[in-house]
């Protein structure tokens, strides 16, 4: 007899809402010492500006890399991520890709949808700047345009195209890293501290350039970052979030909501 497919129940969603987390939970622990996130509820629309504050350890990566589908929850009610294909509305249950080990389906969604920028730049050092910047559209086989040459002009780059990552400065490396975030238009960005190692001047002038680009191209863009003085003028909608430490400092939970 042939297996029946059973046809999986998604949230009815507006159509503008891309992530939909309720009751998501991310646990570790190491050394005897624990932490969790709990995430409550929490909806992110398209085209919003979204930043996540605290200090090292307040769980703003962990955060990160469940919304970019790197860390699976330890436990999640509703995670649904919600995209367009021209005039369609998609929608992706996250907890059941997981739970299911669809790992490919997970980095197909990753690749298509979101661009990352790392704390580090992540850059691959054997690339130059033109490659690292143009690789998620090779990857995706997208068609020529001016997308690229924009970035690079917008970003100040031109002169630095045929260098490897490891001749620029620090701040010119995560020029570079949000020139490749951006470079395939993905739907969301999202970046991790991205201007921690720069001096206040050069962090301000690369986050206005950034928030001014996703702009222009309709992205929406989750930050992470520990000062909220640097960034509160852009216009990002802050989350809520609070952490709670047992009398021992043994175990540490940080609870977002937004």
């Amino acid at each position: 007899m042939q297996k029946m497919e059973t046809k999986e129940n998604f949230t009815s969603l507006k159509n503008d809402i891309i992530y939909d987390l309720r009751g998501v939970y991310k646990s570790r622990e190491a050394e005897g010492v624990a932490f969790q996130l709990t995430i409550p509820t929490l909806q992110i629309t398209k085209g919003e500006k979204i930043a996540l504050i605290g200090q090292s350890g307040c769980g703003k990566s962990t955060l990160l890399d469940l919304l970019a589908f790197i860390s699976q929850p330890t436990k999640s009610d509703t995670f649904i991520f919600q995209h367009k294909i021209k005039d369609n509305v998609h929608q992706k249950n996250i907890d059941q890709l997981w739970k299911k080990q669809r790992h490919n389906s997970l980095s197909k969604i990753r690749r298509q949808h979101i661009g990352y920028v790392m704390q580090t730049g992540g850059l691959l050092p054997y690339l130059t700047v033109k490659e690292n910047i143009s690789l998620s559209r090779e990857i995706l086989g997208l068609p020529k345009d001016d997308t690229i040459n924009t970035l690079v002009k917008e970003l100040g780059l031109n002169y630095h195209l045929k260098k490897p990552p490891k001749s620029l400065s620090t701040g010119e490396r995560q020029r570079v890293a949000i020139a490749r975030a951006l470079a395939h238009r993905p739907e969301i960005i999202i970046a991790d501290e991205p201007t921690a190692s720069l001096d206040p001047y050069a962090s301000r002038t690369v986050m206005d350039i950034f928030i001014r680009l996703v702009e222009e191209m309709g992205i929406t863009i989750i930050i992470a970052s520990h000062a909220w003085d640097d960034i509160k003028d852009l216009g990002l909608r802050r989350l809520s979030h609070h952490s709670l430490r047992s009398p021992e400092e043994l175990k540490t939970e940080t609870i977002v909501t937004g």
